[in-house]
């Protein structure tokens, strides 16, 4: 099984150092022939977790995407969402053919506000039996340390899920299967949604106990999306466990932890900074933001319950003050 990375940003390298660490060898696109050099002569990444060094006898590192994917059997896609549509526009439909797709995007393509698996579909035709998803709760940060962490693998067929999951198995990283290849991906995208939102809060100064109400309700907002989501299905969303990592877990740690770049971005918002401003000087993607408008223009026909998002969607696009939208946050919380 080959494997081929398709992206070089902190979660990218951080899935590549779990590979290798478990003796797998590595197709790597990284789109910037100076990075390219700079690894194969230091051999870590200079702009994303720089103390991973990596063994290169394991690694082939190309500019052309295109070879990455012709040489490999798997594709890790693992660049922001809202440039995944630019990458693959260099990739012709007939070089998928055959191969499996891991997603580790954690965002709606803002363009046609769809998931990676429903993107690929419709331009590629590409089967939803060799598509699957990897998500948290996972940092890369505390991958890069060797902190016990957990991912969870999503596909149709759990025996094949697992066999791919296996492969990310280490010491520090333990692997779940499970078959919710939606929810899931609509659990990371919401998960950012209300991470920028709590980050909002603590910039605006509000305090723990709040904090704890407010993620409590946005955990239950969340299920509820997620159920409405999956009405219609009969092997849904009552075989599912939401307070499992992947759902609740991944939104606790996203709206508690310091690495978590939505809550960052939230903080400096909830500070007075203007969306442009948190941008700059974030100077990484924050996906909850593009996520908050592609949710309000989804629930626009699910007409879920979502005053939690609706109001951090309302802060960011259409210039309501952040103090004016969390009080009216406080009115919806039980």
């Amino acid at each position: 099984m080959k494997f081929g990375m398709i992206g070089s940003g902190s979660w990218a390298t951080a899935l590549a150092k779990i590979l290798t660490d478990n003796g797998n060898t590595l197709n790597w696109w990284i789109r910037n022939p100076d990075t390219i050099q700079y690894m194969e002569k230091r051999k870590h990444n200079p702009h994303y977790l720089s103390s991973v060094y990596f063994d290169l006898s394991q690694i082939r590192l190309n500019a052309d995407i295109q070879w990455v994917v012709a040489n490999s059997d798997v594709l890790v896609i693992a660049v922001p969402s809202a440039y995944v549509e630019e990458a693959f526009k260099q990739i012709p439909p007939e070089l998928l053919a055959g191969k499996r797709l891991i997603s580790a995007v954690k965002g709606i393509l803002p363009s046609e506000n769809q998931l990676l698996n429903e993107f690929l579909s419709g331009h590629y035709r590409f089967p939803l039996a060799d598509f699957y998803s990897v998500l948290g709760p996972c940092h890369a940060e505390e991958v890069a340390a060797e902190k016990l962490s957990y991912l969870t693998f999503s596909g149709m067929d759990p025996v094949a899920t697992k066999q791919i999951a296996d492969r990310f198995h280490t010491d520090y990283l333990n692997t779940v299967v499970n078959t919710d290849v939606m929810g899931v991906q609509y659990a990371a995208v919401l998960k950012n949604i209300y991470a920028l939102g709590a980050g909002i809060a603590h910039g605006l100064e509000y305090g723990d106990n709040f904090l704890s109400v407010y993620i409590a309700n946005s955990a239950n907002e969340m299920v509820g999306f997620l159920r409405k989501l999956d009405q219609g299905n009969p092997a849904g969303s009552d075989t599912h466990n939401y307070a499992a990592s992947v759902y609740l877990g991944d939104l606790l740690v996203t709206c508690y932890s310091l690495y978590s770049r939505n809550r960052t971005f939230g903080n400096m918002i909830g500070k007075g900074y203007s969306v442009k401003s948190a941008q700059l000087e974030l100077n990484m993607v924050a996906e909850g933001y593009n996520a908050s408008k592609c949710i309000h223009r989804m629930n626009t026909r699910m007409a879920a319950s979502m005053p939690i998002a609706d109001a951090i969607y309302q802060i960011l696009w259409e210039q309501v003050p952040a103090l004016e939208g969390f009080k009216k946050i406080e009115t919806y919380l039980v």
